[in-house]
């Protein structure tokens, strides 16, 4: 791993979000954890850490805000995110890694933008990141939790099923609304019966 550039993104990290300590160790614990899952399971653990680190570079970001610049770059957003804003920060992160971040690789970017719903399919970085997002030391709310944590070293595929099957479970229990994207992830990978992941 180059450690001047990991440096630095954390550096820049630590401005973008103004003083948000708990959001920094987050990121943090986010970054380390993706780091150990990719060692795990074979990707790049540079392009993991990095993506962690920088999976939420957007939360901080005003709603409003957030909305007129996915407008003004042009970045896509469905009526179901614009009616529950809190979803942005993904697709705006993946758009800001390169012109903030200095960042140009798909595989991150696209790591970063689907870090909060899922998708369909998810490739072993996209997977990870979901993943570590989900299970960092810090979290403790969710549900199995612990068995997600050690699942996660074992099947990514389904560590990824358990964590879409229990947020959108604990969503309708909860009579809140479910991203359809969630929703074709939790039914992509409840379909699914090979657990290997690209």
């Amino acid at each position: 791993m180059n450690h001047e550039k990991i440096l630095s993104l954390t550096a820049k990290l630590q401005s973008v979000l103004k003083g948000e300590n708990k959001r920094y160790v987050h990121s943090v614990a986010v970054a380390n954890t993706a780091m150990c899952l990719a060692a795990r399971h074979g990707v790049d653990l540079e392009k993991a850490y990095i993506a962690g680190l920088l999976h939420d570079n957007a939360k901080c970001i005003d709603y409003d805000l957030q909305i007129k610049m996915c407008r003004n770059m042009f970045v896509e957003l469905t009526d179901f995110e614009l009616e529950n804003p809190y979803l942005i920060h993904g697709k705006l992160g993946a758009y800001l890694l390169k012109t903030d971040f200095g960042i140009d690789d798909r595989s991150m970017s696209e790591a970063v933008k689907w870090h909060t719903t899922g998708k369909p399919a998810m490739n072993k970085l996209e997977s990870i990141v979901f993943i570590a997002d989900y299970i960092e030391p810090m979290r403790h709310r969710a549900v199995n939790i612990d068995d997600i944590r050690v699942l996660a070293f074992d099947d990514l595929t389904a560590a990824v099923k358990q964590i879409l099957s229990d947020t959108i479970r604990v969503l309708k229990e909860n009579n809140r609304p479910v991203d359809p994207v969630a929703f074709k992830a939790y039914e992509y990978y409840n379909g699914i019966n090979d657990t290997n992941i690209n």
